[in-house]
């Protein structure tokens, strides 16, 4: 069912509509709740532990793009996230990075590929993820985000997903849209801004420093270029810096390397 509903102070050319089911995330954004309890309430409902919306945008005009993250999930896990660089192996990521078909990700089906990637299902089935229904979408900016439901379940079965298709499409989607609204269009910085750099952020950012390009950057660290492009996102996003040439600067002045090699 669906049902209008009006958004106070928002510009909007027509009227929005949203699900029924959607009404107390939309109330508790609107009333400036926090809203992870009440996400974890209702993607708890449709039978996963928590929930993941992430993305790249520029807040203005004239930056490069910054990281933005929204999970549910223990801050514990994000940090452990960034600091390994997970994003690197991800299934998740490489399983949606060029489609917007909701797929399921069984950890357990990729055991046994690297150490690596052992090392990173082993550190997320800890921390209460072993299995996702995820997919990528395109915002208005042509940015890609990525939305995931987690679970704790080793296996998720397919007809569970396809029972709640539409609500998890309408989820994803409007949380996305109400996030930008509230958070990234109003210019508040990114929750990364003012963490430490990680290694392979400070490798990354080194090699940029250094005239190298994503490309070759990808090619040197047996990572894609998109890839590259999340690292020094995420970099701006701590630094709180314009573009690479800052983000360079800054770095060279707080002693974390020399521009020369």
């Amino acid at each position: 069912m669906l049902r209008f509903v009006d958004f106070k102070g928002a510009r909007f050319s027509a009227t929005l509509l949203v699900p029924l089911s959607l009404k107390p995330v939309f109330n508790a954004a609107k009333n400036g709740q926090d809203l992870h309890p009440v996400v974890t309430e209702f993607v708890n409902q449709l039978g996963f532990d928590s929930f993941t919306c992430a993305f790249s945008t520029t807040p203005r005009p004239d930056r490069n793009a910054q990281l933005y993250v929204f999970t549910t999930l223990a801050r514990e896990w994000t940090q452990r996230y960034d600091e390994e660089a997970y994003v690197e192996i991800d299934p998740r990521i490489q399983l949606v990075n060029e489609r917007s078909s909701i797929l399921i990700w069984n950890g357990q089906d990729f055991y046994g590929r690297s150490d690596r990637l052992d090392q990173f299902l082993r550190d997320a089935a800890r921390h209460g993820l072993r299995s996702s229904a995820c997919f990528t979408l395109h915002d208005v900016n042509h940015n890609g985000v990525m939305i995931s439901y987690n679970s704790r379940k080793t296996h998720l079965e397919p007809q569970v997903i396809e029972r709640n298709l539409g609500t998890l499409y309408a989820f994803g989607t409007h949380f996305h849209d109400e996030f930008m609204r509230l958070i990234v269009r109003k210019g508040l910085p990114s929750r990364l801004q003012g963490a430490t750099l990680t290694k392979r952020e400070i490798e990354v950012l080194r090699m940029v420093a250094r005239g190298h390009t994503s490309d070759d950057i990808g090619i040197k660290l047996a990572i894609t270029p998109r890839t590259v492009k999340f690292h020094m996102d995420s970099v701006r996003a701590k630094m709180c810096a314009a573009n690479r040439q800052e983000a360079v600067a800054l770095a060279v002045k707080a002693g974390l390397f020399d521009v020369l090699p």
